[in-house]
């Protein structure tokens, strides 16, 4: 019982088969980068994203055999309206990523609507404004997994899941349908709006695929990590060392009592929903994970390659008292300051490369570390193991160094992108793949797992973190 996984990232496309052994073959990848036009402004080419999802898609089903399900798992909140008549988009797809609408997302909250601008509300606002301004078109919108869903189905489904609709910044707290003030306030028609379906259960055929297979299975990046590593009881976590870094831990039935944000700077997710059965978690994000690492080998060019920030770190055995607070597009939980600035401390004449490669590591670990007090926090929960997955989770370094700021053991993902592993278990679990989520719990195997081997002066660390935030007041005062 194979089954395709079609995975969207920011970066490009991958496709993959997932087998029954819970292991993904056949795995193709196209590259379909944003551009920037302006500062601030993050678009994407909606249609060569299709393209590139049906070339990856026929590719993996040409190498791997027939497939008896699809699921699809994709960045979160990036925005597309299209024709329904032609299928074709009416502008640029709108990035997570893009600012362009936090005036708008000011103005509308004193109308006593409270949405960020990287949620998908004031983007399709935008679009419609823009190519619909009467509102008189037969549009439609998506979240990047509508947008696939159509094109492989040819159009017949126009749908998203639970664990996409939340960030779209439209929906009702409780996750029970879409908020009509938010609506009214934006001017977005329910016309416009996706069918919303469970995360786990038969969606539709993907009819341009070889054999119409069903698609199953449905969920944002985050939500379909979480999945991927076995987080489906409460109190597992996982964080997904990206560009920036996301922790997300499963917390059961219970939605958490906060509204939008908690007192620790998380937010309330459905990390998925199955048979009409939500599962609910809480999430905390840092703006700068990989991104620190990609300056000091871009900007600065201290290292070749981002592998090589473990072997120069190696060359010392601490930083000898320099620390990095990973500020470099502010903070998030538990701070959220928009105008904190990465802050380098405790330089001398005597630091050298290894010291601050090994620093920004350590940095972006305790960074780590205070997403998982955030999370224990607002969660009522307590998170006794990490398990992680993305690029910095293959680096030996930061691996110890986050086991060591947080005191926890950290399970590594067997893979590096365990998203397309997610997005499998779902559409296998609506399938019989496995039986119920304690089934796909159990398939969760780590490739290493690193315990702590030293004790992190958190103090220190958060006294650092002080003296980097409101380093730029205007933007400080920021709060969506």
């Amino acid at each position: 019982m194979s089954i395709l996984v079609v995975d969207v990232g920011t970066s490009g496309v991958r496709a993959a088969i997932a087998r029954p052994d819970a292991t993904l073959t056949a795995e193709h990848f196209r590259q379909v980068l944003p551009s920037s036009p302006m500062p601030g402004f993050v678009e994407f080419d909606p249609v060569a994203m299709a393209d590139a999802a049906v070339e990856v898609a026929r590719a993996a089903i040409a190498e791997g055999g027939p497939v008896e399900a699809v699921g699809i798992t994709n960045q979160r909140a990036s925005t597309v309206v299209w024709d329904r008549g032609t299928g074709q988009p009416v502008g640029p797809g709108i990035g997570w990523q893009d600012l362009r609408t936090a005036g708008t997302c000011l103005m509308v909250r004193e109308q006593g609507v409270r949405v960020a601008p990287n949620a998908s509300a004031t983007k399709l606002a935008f679009l419609l404004d823009t190519y619909d301004p009467d509102r008189s078109a037969d549009l439609a919108f998506g979240t990047v997994d509508s947008w696939i869903a159509w094109t492989l189905s040819q159009g017949s489904l126009h749908v998203t899941d639970m664990t996409n609709v939340a960030l779209t910044g439209m929906q009702l707290s409780n996750g029970t349908d879409w908020d009509d003030h938010v609506l009214d306030v934006l001017k977005v028609p329910r016309s416009v709006l996706p069918e919303v379906v469970d995360s786990s259960g038969f969606i539709g055929e993907a009819s341009l695929l070889d054999g119409s297979p069903p698609i199953t299975g449905m969920a944002g990046d985050q939500q379909a990590s979480l999945i991927g590593q076995g987080c489906l009881r409460p109190g597992l976590a996982k964080i997904t060392f990206g560009t920036g870094g996301m922790l997300d831990v499963c917390l059961g039935a219970d939605r958490p009592t906060f509204e939008t944000r908690g007192e620790g700077g998380t937010f309330p997710i459905i990390a998925w929903s199955r048979s009409g059965r939500k599962t609910w978690g809480v999430e905390a994000v840092m703006l700068s994970a990989g991104t620190s690492i990609e300056w000091l080998r871009d900007d600065l060019e201290l290292i070749s390659t981002a592998a090589e920030s473990h072997e120069v770190a190696g060359r010392c055995d601490t930083t000898d008292g320099v620390m990095f607070v990973p500020a470099l597009l502010g903070l998030g939980a538990p701070n959220w300051d928009f105008g904190a600035r990465g802050t380098l401390l405790g330089v001398t004449r005597g630091s050298g490369r290894p010291q601050i490669v090994r620093a920004v590591l350590e940095g972006v670990a305790n960074r780590g570390a205070d997403l998982v007090e955030a999370a224990e926090a607002d969660g009522s929960v307590s998170i006794p193991r990490l398990r992680i997955d993305g690029g910095m989770s293959a680096n030996p370094t930061f691996v110890q160094a986050l086991a060591d700021a947080s005191q926890r053991p950290v399970e590594v993902s067997p893979v590096l992108e365990a998203t397309t592993l997610g997005a499998a278990f779902l559409a296998g679990l609506a399938i019989g793949t496995w039986a119920d989520e304690e089934e796909v719990a159990d398939t969760w195997s780590p490739d290493r797992v690193v315990e702590p081997a030293r004790r992190t002066d958190r103090d220190q660390w958060r006294e650092a973190v002080q003296r980097a935030e409101r380093w730029i007041p205007d933007l400080s005062a920021l709060d969506f």
